[in-house]
Parts: C-alpha cells; structure tokens; sequence
C-alpha cells in the first residue's frame, strides 16, 4: 500500500465483446456492470475513509444484481469451459471467506461475554490480548487469501461478460479481506495519541477501542463508560459482520446456479 489509509484500487477489465456474444451483452447486464465500476471508484484511494461494511454490503448486493441479468445464450465451448473452471475456485474462496467470517464472528462473541462477565475487572486484559493473539493469526490466513486472489486475477483466459463478472467477484473478495485485515482496518493507527474515527473501519473502531483500554487498565484510569463503548462498538461490528456473511451466503447460492448453467450449457454443446 502506497498509504497506510489507503484503500487499494480495484481495476476492473475493459469490455470489448465480439459480436457473437452480443446475446450476452444486454443493456441491464451493462448497466449492472457500470454501477459496479462506480463502487469501485467510491472505495479509490483518493478517498480518506477505508472500506467499509456498508460499501461491502452495497457491491455485494450489485453483484448479486448483475449474476442475475447475465444470460449464457450462445456462449462458445472454450468460454463456458474456463468459465466452469473459475467457478470452482470462486466457490472455494467464497467458502474460505464465509469461515474467516465465522471465526471472526466467534472470537468477537468470545470477548463480549468476557466484558460481561468481568467488567471492570483487570482480568479482562487477558481476553483483549488473547483477541490481539488471534487478530494475528487471522492476518496471516487473510494474507495468503489475498495472494491466492492475486494470482487468480492473473490467470488469462477468454474476455467476455463472463469473464468481467468473475473479475468483479474476485473485487469484491479483495475488498471484504482488506476489511478484515487488521492493516487496512486500522491496527497501524492504534498507536497514535489521536484518530479521526472517520478513518477507521469498523473492525479498526473496536481495535482502536481495545488498545485504548489497556493503555488505561495500565495507567489504572478505566471506567465504565470504556467498557460500555467498547461493548456498542463490538456489537455494531458483530452485526456488520452478519450482514457481510448473509451477502455472501445468497452469492454462494448464485454461484452454484451459476455453476449448473454452465455444466448444462456445455453438456448442450456436447450434443
């Protein structure tokens, strides 16, 4: 990253379809593809303010639009073929998002139920670093995905509307781990004495929150109200994480459906 604050960019592929596609490369799946570009630049790294979970739910929920208008109709073999090749992986790494989610969802819950059993209690501390151990570990895991969806966008293959909307699958993949990477979610501004908190994600907010507890467990300075702000913080990032993982539960289903066209397509073109 060019910027600590900076969200990367997210290039989508040009369309230049031939003209044999033309079935495929309906005004509405145009128009689906378009307000997904303008999601993309909203989240350019001309802007101040890191992703987010609203911006992961609205391009969620474009992309589900534009699974929905795109037609397989004379689609030719070799496209339907790599195409049932990508739908593989996007599958599995669909699959691999939705349990960082839940594991995510896990250790937030985990740290809840302490707050409530502990309050104010120094004990509490344990938990809040047993959270940063895990945040850790998740890093290296959400490292390693990103790298996977590095090489997959590398891998060349037929262009065609089919290919744009397996691209912009792999954005908004990008984007939900960059979400859920400590590094662009605001770990790196956890250190400073003060935070615009317009700057911070979600996750960095109950980050930023955490960190501020313990500097004032140490300074013997915690109060109530610490403990309340932090529980409302983990509570609206629990339900950002909900809503995340029910985005993801429809795309996974339309990725399945998306699969079985393209298996039924080619069997046709196997007749």
């Amino acid at each position: 990253m060019k910027s600590k604050m900076a969200v990367s960019r997210f290039h989508f592929r040009s369309i230049s379809l031939p003209s044999r596609l033309h079935p495929i490369n309906t005004p509405k799946t145009e128009n689906q593809l378009q307000k997904l570009k303008s999601w993309q630049i909203s989240n350019s790294p001309s802007q101040t303010p890191p992703i987010t979970s609203e911006a992961i739910q609205f391009g969620l929920l474009k992309l589900a639009e534009l699974y929905n208008s795109v037609s397989l109709l004379h689609q030719d073999g070799k496209s339907v073929e790599k195409s049932l090749e990508s739908s593989v992986e996007l599958l599995d790494f669909c699959n691999i998002i939705r349990e960082l989610i839940m594991t995510i969802k896990e250790n937030v819950q985990a740290l809840q139920s302490a707050l409530r059993r502990k309050g104010l209690d120094c004990s509490i501390q344990i938990d809040i670093n047993t959270y940063f151990s895990f945040r850790k570990r998740m890093n290296k895991i959400i490292a390693k995905s990103l790298k996977k969806n590095k090489n997959f966008e590398n891998k060349s293959g037929p262009t065609g509307v089919l290919s744009e909307v397996g691209g912009a699958t792999l954005d908004i993949f990008k984007c939900i781990l960059m979400f859920l990477s400590s590094k662009s979610g605001g770990w790196n501004f956890v250190f400073t004495k003060s935070v615009d908190a317009s700057v911070i994600s979600e996750m960095g907010s109950v980050d930023f929150a955490l960190r501020t507890l313990l500097g004032k467990f140490k300074n013997n300075g915690a109060k109530v109200v610490d403990i309340q702000n932090l529980r409302r913080k983990l509570q609206n990032f629990e339900a950002c994480l909900e809503e995340i993982e029910r985005g993801l539960e429809r795309l996974f289903r339309q990725l399945v459906r998306s699969r079985v066209a393209l298996l039924n397509v080619l069997t046709d073109h196997l007749k």
